[in-house]
């Protein structure tokens, strides 16, 4: 059902082999757009009938198409032929004449363009909401920031909407949207990628990077878009090595424990540490080293020169009319203006200091593993303090453009409170294969999670006021506390399976006879339905949930993450097993389950 296709390369290559059609697919990516309904996601989003056309109009499959009928979408500051580039700024918006160079190269490969996304005005930040377009909602948690400054471009992917996006890279745009969105983000060695048709943010740093629901997905777009543009003065001939294995007994560099910076958050600091044990359990040999000159070089980032090289993007703008930049975003370039040159060659020799030491740090090793992000911050957050959270976003990747790395922000195992798990593999220029090959050991951990919104009839999406919920007992339809439900406005969604990483109990007690749903490494897929409920009514019905259950995350099979009902693990006493029969109504209609009817 294209319902709940994945809108993965793999998937999609599986279902045109079975027959799908380009335009049936180009329908399903239009339905679930209007299913998100997001508006601020889209700054631009094609006609569905001038995509259908380009779709009918594709070559046959060839090798010279490996994106052949794969949808994607650009963050607005990439030029495509016929189509406003605004860099969410509409006083300064030009009509596209052609496409970007990499963006032609994908077009090529048959991959089809839906649209252009919102982003950071200017590509200036790293949270997702300096926009005067409004802010995308975060795929995963909408009180969460998106991130920035790919906001559009990362959501577009976490909701399941595309296969792949491409958004820029500068700070950390590239890596810190995939780690609040739980996808890959892939930023490449500066100049892999043509700048050609990009608005820059700083043109010495700047790069395309890439979003996908998987490693070895960005890094095939990346093979495709990679080539040497001689009308770009930075591009370089980087050829993309094969996605191979790693070498086995790679070194590997983390943070030292007293220059690891998580403000705070313990569930990151120990997502982290479970990340480095899977990279020690992989092979690799980690070493820890004092991130101080690579933290200096961070700070550098928003300071003289690089301040200055935004400046030359806007200076007109700004000079004629500087109401039309966002506040934040003004304040931030508009430093620029207290510079000298001095101050910028100041900065340029420092810049190359810090690198000698940064360098040494990373004698004899291959790689860096670092947080793609210290914390999570809140809409909330930002409202309260709009640079702060900015700034501790880029902990750990400010410094990456500057000393001239490639890197790939993988999603891990998810954290103890079910927020995403994400970490950044870090390279020289260059290893980007490398990096690509040794984020692969994180995917087993099937952290991504790609939501597909449901369907418009009896599957409506969850509204603004609404929470989702997934039941797996007495709660689900037609059983005896189903009206505890649908006595407070509950809707139901779907009817679905859990992802393969739980155990189901016949709890001791009752009436009535409740199961207990129990997330373990090793487990069954388990029955439930997903019901929304209005927030107001969710007191109440907290409120009569019984010991030993409880509402936490609960993971489906689609890869979606929902609030749902599990058990405590010291509440099993006198439990029964009950997996094997797949739900529980299935246990029900059991000759076991007689004494509990």
């Amino acid at each position: 059902m294209l319902t709940h296709l994945p809108m993965t390369l793999p998937a999609l290559q599986d279902a045109y082999a079975e027959g799908l059609t380009p335009a049936e697919l180009i329908a399903e990516v239009y339905r679930r757009i209007a299913a998100v309904d997001d508006p601020a996601l889209f700054l631009h989003l094609r006609d569905t009938a001038e995509v259908q056309a380009e779709a009918a109009a594709l070559p046959v499959k060839s090798a010279a198409t490996p994106l052949w009928g794969v949808p994607f979408v650009v963050k607005d500051n990439i030029d495509v032929a016929g189509l406003p580039t605004t860099a969410a700024c509409p006083a300064f918006a030009y009509t596209a004449e052609e496409d970007a160079f990499v963006v032609g190269r994908l077009r090529a490969a048959g991959a089809l363009l839906i649209g252009k996304t919102n982003l950071d005005q200017f590509a200036t930040g790293l949270v997702g909401v300096r926009s005067p377009y409004g802010v995308p909602r975060n795929a995963i948690d909408p009180a969460l920031v998106p991130g920035g400054s790919s906001s559009g471009s990362a959501v577009a992917v976490g909701h399941g909407l595309v296969s792949f996006s491409l958004g820029t890279d500068t700070a950390g745009s590239g890596r810190v949207p995939a780690a609040l969105n739980n996808i890959v983000g892939l930023k490449p060695s500066l100049g892999a990628l043509s700048a050609s048709g990009v608005v820059p943010a700083c043109r010495t740093l700047d790069t395309i990077s890439i979003f996908a629901a998987s490693v070895t997905e960005a890094y095939a777009v990346f093979e495709t878009a990679c080539a040497f543009d001689p009308a770009d003065a930075y591009s370089r001939t980087i050829a993309p090595a094969p996605l191979t294995p790693p070498p086995a007994g790679l070194r590997i560099g983390v943070p030292s424990p007293a220059t690891r910076q998580f403000f705070g958050d313990r569930a990151q600091a120990a997502m982290f540490d479970a990340a480095l044990a899977r990279l020690e359990a992989g092979g690799a040999t980690l070493t820890e080293i004092d991130m101080t000159p690579f933290n200096d070089v961070a700070e550098m980032l928003y300071e003289g020169a690089w301040v200055a090289e935004r400046y030359t993007v806007v200076e007109g703008l700004m000079q004629r009319q500087p109401e039309a930049l966002h506040p934040t975003t003004a304040q931030i370039i508009g430093a620029a203006r207290g510079l000298s040159a001095a101050d910028a060659f100041r900065g340029i020799y420092r810049l190359k200091e810090l690198e000698r030491l940064a360098k040494d740090a990373m004698a004899g090793l291959d790689l860096l593993c670092v947080p793609t992000i210290p914390t999570f911050y809140t809409l909330a957050d930002l409202e309260a303090d709009p640079v702060t959270p900015n700034s501790n976003l880029g902990t750990y990747t400010n410094f990456v453009n500057l000393l001239d790395m490639c890197g790939l922000a993988v999603p891990t195992e998810a954290r103890s409170d079910g927020r995403p798990g994400s970490v950044t593999l870090l390279g020289r220029s260059g290893a980007d294969g490398l990096v690509a090959a040794m984020a692969r050991l994180f995917e087993a951990e099937g952290a991504a999670v790609r939501p597909v919104p449901l369907r418009e009839d009896e599957n409506q999406p969850v509204k603004d006021d609404e929470i989702a919920l997934a039941v797996c007992g007495a709660h689900m339809s037609g059983l005896p506390l189903n009206g505890e439900l649908t006595s407070r406005g509950g809707r139901l969604l779907e009817a679905t399976r859990t992802a393969p990483r739980y155990g189901l109990y016949a709890l001791a007690g009752g009436p009535p006879a409740r199961p207990g749903l129990l997330r373990r490494e090793a487990g069954a897929a388990i029955e439930v339905e997903v019901w929304s409920l209005p927030k107001t009514a969710l007191g109440s019905f907290l409120a009569g949930i019984p010991q030993p259950l409880s509402i936490g995350t609960v993971e489906l099979e689609t890869g979606t993450r929902v609030h749902g009902f599990l058990v405590e693990a010291a509440g099993l006493g006198g439990a029964t097993e009950i997996s094997e029969f797949g739900g529980w109504r299935g246990y029900l209609a059991a000759p076991e389950a007689a004494s509990v009817a």
